[in-house]
């Protein structure tokens, strides 16, 4: 079963994108750990979530908030 969110071009290419800084990040310096890298890997997962979020809103004007 697929969400309605799951479909939008936007919301997989966030997905890529989160994928993409996961890999980035995992060949940072340990030290980063808990700094650059946590920040930039919530970041990129926000993306994904706030369309997700955004699409199960009453109204494209609520939509257009968490995009």
């Amino acid at each position: 079963m697929m969400f309605g969110f799951e479909k939008l071009e936007v919301w997989q290419l966030a997905i890529q994108y989160c994928n993409q800084i996961y890999s980035v990040t995992r060949n940072f310096p340990s030290e980063e750990r808990f700094g650059l890298t946590n920040q930039l890997r919530r970041a990129g997962v926000s993306i994904a979530a706030n369309i997700a979020e955004g699409s199960g809103r009453g109204s494209r004007k609520d939509f257009s908030r968490f995009i």
